[in-house]
């Protein structure tokens, strides 16, 4: 079989980074160009260091619009502009991990209709999809954990989140929160109760439970490791622990990479893999969410080439088979 051709526009940032990585090992690709204007003639190694001996493909600010799926790795609000500006082959399937298309009032752009690529729920309609919106990384891990509330239709109260990211999470560009001075052994809340991410939330959480009318308070932190998400998340609930277990593994039972753990659960189980791992515990009438992920991989990159190997056909964890940096 042929191989896939690939496109990555922005290819500098750590999603993009990620995202070469898993490519060149995929057996089904063939990393065709990474657009950066800024790197342009650059070895990809030399901007991604991890990758020295892997590849010796350069960095370009030219774009072969015939590729078979483009990767857009952009910053928020800048693929609306891109896909204004360029035009690619009739049969070009398109992921965009941005934010710009993830709403439903967004989903829609210049003929495109992007479906919202989380796979353990929107699986049928990405197997039929030309443009995908990949989730954003705290969205993905705290909606793996609500999903099979909200399907049993027993989310009836407020929602109460506590998430910890790793600093890659704010990107590669430096601002004042995120040197390394500012950052080590330091700890902080930011955008609390108005993360950018609680959109996407709330509407996965009403496309399953339509009467959902309760608050969701989303408190996001910085933490003071470089990759990862830690989120733990409670609401009141009725049923007993063993119902709430009996409700995730049923949903979760073909997923193939979200998977519920008896044991506590922590974060260097999931970094540098796919995974979603998820943790219930039951106290006084709430029940305790716990969800950990890889906020580059099962947050964006993975995710992404998940939804790529749904979109063709192939087996969901072609080239995702990872091992966790445990020690």
């Amino acid at each position: 079989m042929k191989k896939l051709e690939i496109g990555i526009i922005g290819g500098a940032g750590y999603t993009a980074g990620e995202l070469i990585r898993l490519l060149l090992s995929h057996p089904k690709t063939n990393l065709n160009f990474v657009f950066s204007t800024s790197n342009a003639d650059n070895k990809i190694y030399k901007v991604h260091q991890d990758l020295i001996g892997s590849t010796e493909l350069e960095f370009t600010s030219k774009i072969n619009p015939d590729v078979d799926v483009l990767f857009l790795c952009l910053g928020h609000g800048n693929s609306t502009a891109f896909l204004e500006k360029n035009t690619f082959s009739d049969h070009t399937k398109i992921i965009d991990l941005s934010n710009d298309f993830r709403l439903v009032a967004n989903k829609n752009f210049e003929g495109k209709e992007f479906v919202y690529g989380l796979t353990e729920l929107n699986k049928d309609a990405i197997k039929k999809a030309k443009y995908i919106a990949n989730p954003g990384c705290f969205a993905t891990a705290i909606q793996l954990a609500l999903l099979p509330l909200a399907n049993a239709g027993v989310l009836q109260n407020d929602v109460h989140i506590n998430a910890v990211t790793g600093a890659t999470g704010a990107g590669t560009s430096l601002s004042a929160t995120t040197h390394f001075t500012w950052r080590d052994n330091n700890f902080s809340h930011y955008k609390a109760f108005t993360h950018q991410h609680l959109g996407e939330i709330y509407q996965t959480v009403n496309q399953l439970q339509l009467n959902f009318k309760s608050d969701i308070n989303f408190m996001p932190n910085r933490g003071n490791f470089s990759r990862g998400i830690f989120a733990t998340l409670y609401t009141k609930y009725k049923g007993s622990l063993e119902d709430a277990k009996t409700l995730y593994n049923e949903f979760y039972k073909d997923a193939a990479f979200t998977v519920v753990s008896d044991e506590d659960i922590h974060l260097k189980q999931a970094v540098n893999t796919n995974k979603c791992i998820l943790h219930l515990h039951k106290h006084e009438g709430k029940l305790l969410v716990t969800s950990v992920i890889d906020n580059l991989l099962k947050g964006a990159s993975g995710q992404a080439i998940h939804n790529m190997n749904l979109m063709f056909g192939f087996e969901e964890t072609e080239g995702l088979q990872l091992k966790a940096n445990y020690f």
